[in-house]
């Protein structure tokens, strides 16, 4: 049975992905619930602060009540005094954005970022998105480091997304995907382009405390395919690889790197 927490917790996670805010209608039916019950959770996330509803019955939206909770928790972990300096440093060398990815209870989220194009073409979502396992190079880069039979149960939960949303190059098989991951794992650190999404590639490798330590994070350079091709992202990966592993020995001062509860 679908409890008022799960519900609640799904509307938040909607409305996350539309800053602009959804009506009751959309909000109900997208997450199949029936409109009155989605109307009472929705007037005690107003009641509570997170939410805020347009004037005249207009769209619901997120306050940023529950962005400060996220930004006091990432300042809490040391994330931003440990992580963003090596961050900083990447991307003003490869001129690209530069991505940290902290896995915890099998998910891999964005928490920190910097940008190194100043000009043209920039690629630059959003931090605190779950990335995408099987289409990404944070994800396929993770998922190279574990057991085949562990891999694929993640992206089986996860799925392997909307072809619209990705790009033509992303995988869509469970044979398409266990031969990036091959790849990954022998080169150590994975590469997409056009995957993702359209127009874009990345290369990635993931954090560890120690050389033979489970991965407790992934590291990432992205930008347009036109700038990141082939050649590009394998002349990028040693100076990917040193970030990683310099993340991996200083990331023991924060909680949320190292993994604890």
């Amino acid at each position: 049975m679908t409890t008022v927490l799960d519900r609640s917790l799904r509307l938040l996670e909607m409305l996350a992905r539309a800053p602009e805010g959804l009506p009751l209608a959309a909000l109900a039916d997208r997450l199949e619930m029936p409109r009155s019950a989605a109307h009472r959770l929705l007037g005690e996330l107003v009641r509570q602060g997170y939410v805020r509803q347009g004037r005249d019955g207009g769209p619901y939206a997120l306050t940023l009540k529950l962005v400060g909770l996220g930004l006091t928790f990432l300042a809490e972990s040391g994330i931003p005094d440990i992580a963003q300096p090596v961050l900083d440093r990447l991307a003003a060398a490869s001129g690209e954005l530069v991505r940290l990815g902290v896995i915890r209870d099998g998910r891999l989220v964005w928490v920190a970022k910097a940008q190194g194009a100043r000009a043209g073409l920039r690629y630059d979502p959003d931090n605190g998105a779950e990335a995408h396992l099987a289409s990404t190079a944070n994800g396929q880069a993770w998922l190279a480091t574990l057991p085949e039979e562990a891999a694929l149960a993640l992206v089986a939960a996860q799925g392997f997304g909307e072809a619209a949303r990705l790009g033509p190059q992303a995988p869509r098989s469970v044979q398409a995907l266990l031969a990036r991951l091959a790849v990954a794992r022998a080169q150590g650190f994975a590469t997409v382009s056009e995957s993702s999404a359209p127009g874009t590639a990345a290369v990635a490798a993931v954090i560890r405390a120690a050389p033979a330590a489970t991965a407790i994070g992934v590291l990432s350079i992205a930008g347009p395919s036109s700038r990141l091709d082939a050649a590009r992202l394998q002349a990028l990966a040693p100076a990917l690889l040193v970030a990683a592993a310099e993340l991996g020995q200083a990331g023991q001062a924060s909680p949320l790197l190292r993994g604890v509860p």
